[in-house]
């Protein structure tokens, strides 16, 4: 036979895309268009149904960027049409094939109840009845990421973005949908996808361009409505025949995944998820079978707080099970980055969200694009009472192909948890061929497992699954070649998956994404925010707590409101720094305003603790500590005795002396605290991005000018367009040397780093993380290791040699990258590095311009002491006027067991809630003892269901976490 696949696939593809698609709508009468344009911000619905609309027709401009305009569309369906299905089919100048990344909008019923939402690829509006009218809120949201991406753009944020219109409503029509056009194009598509996916010489492959050249034969290219469905009978038996028993077994689950704030502000979100989830609830009234899994409790929130018939329709759908809440967070978060109390309040108050509203308790935690998973996780996973992991971005991995689809992903502290990535390679799949192909060929566990869950729908931007979607789901459930398919809630993969495969792999430890290694450190401000809030939080409730027991009103609203507010701009592209300028700049107000409101809530329950006087009280929620004063510096040289530093004539810290152990700290011919600057321009993903290459080109930055004659010594430099004046300090009695560094940074496509090259040899460094730490290995033998070239650590991060090491804390600064050299003298360098700045120029050209103050220190000492010193640069005390010292209201005989958390109980009982944790890695034992008598000590998981009674005393394993719950006396 002659090989005429090429010349058949050509014909399909042009019949398809030049006869067969337009043929999709036949005739078309169009809509009666008036228009208002909201002044500024998104108003509320009943406010632009009162507005004042002019005429409009379709060619008109409109759209300023993250303007909103709303249309008034009406029309007659003709008498002709009565038997017909017809559409409003809408345009509004789509000008980039994918949605949610630029213009979209909500259709609303007179009433102001909405339809459903349009998009790219969805553009239709189901007409009921002869008469028509509704009205169409368009966003006139830029493209950031576009056709070319990566390129600077203003459009960031409102102030910068212009207000020259962006858009041209192209079509505004009522339309006579065309069924059997439509399920042509749904049959071939399916067909041709499987197609392409086939091996050559598999019979399957030829038989189906067999059976589509004999469809195009059928069809009159000149009546694509009329010979449709007799086109379509020329592919019936293709379509029919079953899948092979041992096919690979697909769940297909529903999803959007909306970013919670990205290209686009938080307010956009908002209307994202309308859009969302007004065509997802509508989808499912089309297809009973349809299942939607909807993460991120803050949206649905939001639904409930501003769009309520939406929310209306999710509850009901959640009834009947087709609207499926998971992930048990917040939000879809960072996991980096948060600190552990706040990775916990993640999952409490998500995981509470849907218990209270929905009576659902979740058991996915589901984070498919977060960037990297913290080895805390499994253990908090656990507590909250969920069960099973989702992610997809590992995937992403720049150099090491990740082994395992189905797993057990083990933590700091041995917890286990069943885990998933699916090998599709996205959470936006269309189940395509090659979607569904890919699946099943990069399966890793087809010895022993069966299946894999695939996530489909339109996301990062929103707009979900499509009825196309639904049909294709239809099409692949049982067809040869192709796994099978089945749409199901993610839970029904779970327990199914894990019945089959109990004995998955183990993986041990973190998740590292070698990739967007920038985000630890891009949008200095916003995680400075954070990292305050967090820390203020735990002041706020810990002195709340402890005037609450002597009367004092406890803010519970008021805390439960601050806490979804950090826990929101914990979002893994709003901490990360990966947003556009408008969300940081909202980010960095929103912040001031926490910090204003945390800094009242815990100033009034200290003032109620420390009672009229003028004597000197301190509050310390780390306990009482001794600070001694601090030392002057003379020549260069700062000396308490126990260490002496000395900064040369030009500004370089060249020796820190430790006498108890007689050793220096800095490397032979080094310089501590030194700012180096590199050349930073990544491949791609700017704001995400650190490529290995930047260590190519590097300046040491050597200071102007040194200080001397004050407490501790003053250095100052000027590179570039910006100046850096440091402060080198010591106080009397500490192992620790100080360094406060402010910069007016005005530099581009460069990273500023601080570099401590210490005379030690290191194995691993260790590194703070949520309820403990990690070792990574520093040397780089194998791939995984070289990959980690830039690393995450919280509040400190430590190297050593047996009986001896160095920390370094930080009050802010989350990227690291530690290294090892060996000298000519045959010692060995281990080299520290915080990553303090960087100035990217996408998603926002003007990434940390400005002013910053960053505060870190060197810690002379164990990982004892770093744990110490690393609470002690982000809980200063507070000293206050007044009468009445403060006990302690928790204490514990052991420090490495060590107090996160001490609150009133989240059901207003008056009960106690104290969080903590072994800090040090090894078995502890300690004795709790209070300053407030209790009847009572019970264990609780995360989101305080009682566990167990216990008494004060304690043994915990390395970094378990433990909850209890303590009953004051006189409390029932």
């Amino acid at each position: 036979m002659h090989d005429e696949r090429t010349l058949l696939e050509e014909r399909l593809n042009r019949t398809l895309k030049e006869r067969i698609r337009p043929a999709l709508y036949g005739e078309s009468v169009p809509l009666t268009l008036e228009v208002w344009n909201a002044p500024d911000e998104p108003v509320p619905v009943a406010e632009a149904l009162a507005a004042q609309y002019v005429p409009a027709q379709v060619g008109d401009s409109w759209g300023p960027p993250w303007g909103t305009s709303w249309f008034r569309m009406s029309g007659r369906v003709p008498d002709t049409w009565r038997d017909k299905q017809v559409e409003a089919v809408i345009d509004l100048g789509f000008t980039h094939p994918g949605p949610g990344f630029q213009a979209e909008g909500l259709a609303y019923t007179p009433d102001g109840v909405p339809i459903k939402g349009i998009e790219p690829r969805n553009t239709y509006i189901p007409v009921d009845g002869d008469e028509v009218l509704f009205y169409l809120e368009a966003a006139g949201n830029p493209t950031i990421l576009d056709f070319h991406p990566f390129l600077p753009t203003q459009l960031g944020d409102k102030e910068t973005a212009g207000t020259d219109p962006l858009y041209k409503i192209l079509r505004a029509d009522l339309a006579v949908f065309q069924p059997e056009v439509w399920h042509l194009i749904l049959d071939i598509e399916v067909l041709q996808g499987l197609m392409k996916e086939l091996q050559d010489h598999d019979p399957r492959r030829h038989k189906i361009l067999r059976a589509l050249d004999k469809a195009m034969d059928r069809l009159d290219v000149q009546n694509v409505a009329a010979s449709g469905s007799y086109a379509r009978d020329a592919l019936v038996h293709v379509l029919s025949l079953k899948a092979s028993a041992s096919a690979h077994k697909i769940s297909a689950v529903g999803h959007a995944h909306i970013d919670s704030a990205w290209l686009w502000p938080l307010r956009e979100t908002v209307r994202k998820c309308a859009r969302t989830f007004s065509n997802v609830t509508a989808l499912m009234d089309q297809y009973p079978d349809f299942v939607f899994a909807c993460s991120q409790a803050q949206q649905y929130a939001w639904m409930k707080e501003h769009h309520p018939h939406v929310f209306d329709r999710i509850k009901a759908k959640v009834a009947n099970g087709q609207f499926v809440p998971v992930g048990g967070m917040w939000v879809e978060s960072d996991t980096n980055m948060p600190g552990g109390e706040a990775m916990a309040r993640q999952l409490v108050h998500g995981k509470r969200f849907f218990l209270d509203e929905f009576g659902v308790e979740t058991f996915e935690v589901w984070l498919p694009d977060s960037f990297g998973y913290s080895a805390a996780l499994p253990q908090l996973i656990k507590l909250s009472g969920s069960r099973w992991f989702l992610t997809q971005k590992l995937s992403w991995n720049q150099i090491n192909k990740f082994p395992h689809h189905t797993f057990w992903w083990e933590g700091i502290d041995g917890t286990r948890i069943f885990t998933h990535f699916p090998p599709v390679d996205t959470y936006n799949s269309s189940l395509s061929g090659e979607e569904l192909a890919r699946a099943s060929r990069q399966f890793a566990e087809h010895a022993d497992a069966s299946r894999s869950l695939v996530p489909f729908g339109y996301g990062d931007g929103g707009g979900g699954p499509t009825r196309e979607m639904m049909e294709t789901a239809h099409r692949v459930a049982d067809l040869e070649g192709s796994p099978t398919v089945t749409v199901e809630a993610p839970l029904k993969f779970f327990a199914t998956a894990e019945e089959e495969y109990p004995n998955a792999p183990v993986w041990a430890g973190e998740l590292y994404l070698e990739k967007h290694r920038a985000t630890y450190t891009t949008q200095a401000k916003t995680k400075q925010g954070n990292r305050r809030s967090e820390h203020l939080l735990r002041e706020a409730e810990h002195w709340c707590t402890a005037a609450a027991l002597n009367g004092f009103d406890y803010p519970y609203e008021q805390l439960d409101a601050l806490w979804k507010t950090v826990l929101l701009h914990q979002f893994h592209d709003i901490l990360p720094g990966s947003s556009i300028a408008w969300v940081h700049r909202e980010a960095e107000e929103t912040y001031a305003r926490v910090a204003t409101e945390l800094d009242g809530i815990t100033s009034a329950a200290i003032s109620s603790l420390a009672g009229p006087g003028e004597s000197e009280v301190v509050f310390d929620v780390l306990g009482d500590r001794q600070r001694g004063a601090f030392v002057d510096g003379h020549e260069g040289v700062l000396d308490n005795g126990i260490l002496r530093v000395t900064v040369d004539r030009h500004g370089l810290l060249t020796s820190i002396y430790d006498y108890q152990s007689g050793r220096e700290i800095i490397a032979p011919s080094g310089a501590g605290n030194l700012p180096q600057l590199h050349a930073d321009t990544p491949n791609q993903w700017d704001a995400w991005d650190i490529d290995p290459f930047y260590r190519n080109s590097k300046a040491d930055l050597v200071p102007d000018d040194r200080l001397d004659g004050g407490p501790g010594i003053v250095v100052q430099q000027k590179f570039g367009a910006s100046t850096m004046t440091q402060r080198i300090s010591l106080r009397e009695g500490s192992r620790q040397v100080d360094f406060e560094t402010e910069v007016d940074w005005h530099e581009c496509e460069k990273l500023l780093k601080i570099a401590f090259p210490l005379d030690l040899r290191a194995e691993a460094s260790t590194a703070e993380t949520q309820f403990g730490h990690l070792h990574r290995p520093i040397h780089t033998n194998t791939s995984w290791e070289n990959a980690k070239f830039e690393i995450c650590a919280h509040r400190w991060l430590h190297v050593g040699e047996p009986g001896f090491g160095v920390a370094i804390v930080n009050d802010s600064t989350y990227g690291h990258d530690v290294t090892r050299t060996t000298r000519p003298d045959g010692g060995t360098t281990t080299t520290v590095r915080l990553s303090l700045l960087r100035a990217p120029r996408f998603p926002d050209p003007e990434t940390d311009q400005g002013e910053h103050r960053f505060r870190y220190s060197l810690v002379v000492g164990g990982i004892p002491e770093a744990i110490d010193a690393g609470y002690r640069i982000n809980l200063p005390p507070r000293v206050v006027r007044g009468s009445s010292a403060v006990e302690p209201l928790v204490t514990l005989d052991n420090p490495a067991v060590r107090v996160e958390a001490v609150k009133l109980a989240d059901d207003r009982s008056g009960d106690v809630v104290v969080r903590l944790y072994e800090a040090h890695g090894g078995r502890a034992h300690a004795s709790l003892r209070t300053s407030f008598p209790f009847t009572r000590i019970q264990e609780t998981d995360l989101l305080e269901r009682p566990l167990g009674d216990l008494s004060g005393d304690l043994t915990l394993r390395p970094f378990q976490v433990i909850t209890l719950r303590i009953t004051p006396e006189g409390k029932s």
